[in-house]
């Protein structure tokens, strides 16, 4: 049996709004970040979930409370964390973003790599296919990197078309972004 997982990025945050790359900090959702979800939550209101995830990070569990609470359990999964930037977390955002090619299979000066960012959302991913999936239609909130790395795993894409086709380049934002998850990889 295959499911449906769509991705939600969390809203706009302060950090966002001063070119400031997150990575693993918190971050704070903005008032426009609020805002965003607030006005999510009514566009996707006809839609059903089984269950919903969320990254650990603040930025992502706010934006997840705004959009599906009360009406949903939300479940906080390290795993669908942002990609540690290491040295580079709290740069501009710019910086690292002009650079994160070179990070696919080499991490961060003191974080992590594009590809351990796709090992953990795989590790996720499995598990929803070994039985945690709690229906055929699962909500995730996470970042950037949860995000590419769903596209690397259950688009097929290299990582050097997912982070070119990025839709934070073009600014295409979309209220969900659904993924097909068969039951086997």
């Amino acid at each position: 049996m295959s499911f449906i997982v769509t991705f939600f990025a969390h809203g706009t945050t302060l950090d966002n709004e001063a070119n400031i790359a997150t990575g693993w900090m918190p971050g704070e959702l903005s008032l426009r970040g609020r805002g965003e979800c607030a006005q999510l939550r009514h566009q996707i209101a006809p839609t059903t979930f089984d269950g919903v995830f969320t990254s650990d990070l603040a930025r992502s569990i706010m934006s997840a409370q705004i959009i599906f609470e009360p009406a949903y359990s939300i479940e906080i999964d390290s795993r669908l964390r942002e990609c540690d930037y290491g040295a580079m977390t709290g740069a501009a955002a710019s910086e690292v973003f002009s650079c994160i090619h070179n990070h696919v299979e080499e991490p961060f000066p003191g974080g992590e790599s594009l590809l351990d960012v796709q090992e953990r959302v795989a590790s996720f991913v499995e598990g929803l296919r070994e039985g945690g999936a709690p229906g055929s239609n699962i909500a995730i909130v996470g970042h950037q990197g949860t995000q590419l790395a769903l596209e690397v795993l259950l688009n097929g894409k290299s990582w050097a078309e997912a982070l070119s086709e990025d839709w934070r380049g073009s600014g295409r934002w979309r209220p969900g972004w659904p993924y097909h998850v068969q039951d086997e990889p």
